[in-house]
């Protein structure tokens, strides 16, 4: 009996520290679930880029107005009959700052 006691004793000192810090204990499964929140936020946000993404491309492939709009923000594209005018400012005196 004394050593069925005993036995038992140091199978659950083993199983306790199995639990505490070995393979698969409670620190590990905390670290994991913290590693899945981080991925889920970084999912989340890669999952409103792409939507965006995917509304300038429909965007783009529908519609001449986002067209012309990229076209004259990023090469300056004038239609004829207009007038492109460049305010140029002199910058400000040192004192003046």
């Amino acid at each position: 009996m004394r050593w069925l006691v005993l036995t038992l004793v140091v199978l659950l000192a083993f199983l306790q520290v199995r639990l505490w810090v070995g393979d698969g204990s409670l620190a590990e499964l905390h670290a994991l679930r913290a590693r899945i929140a981080e991925t889920e936020t970084e999912l989340a946000r890669l999952q409103i880029r792409n939507n965006a993404l995917a509304a300038e491309v429909v965007d783009l492939k529908t519609g001449l107005d986002a067209i012309e709009e990229r076209a004259r923000s990023e090469l300056g594209m004038i239609q004829s009959g207009e007038v492109f005018l460049q305010v140029v400012e002199e910058p400000l005196p040192q004192e003046a700052r």
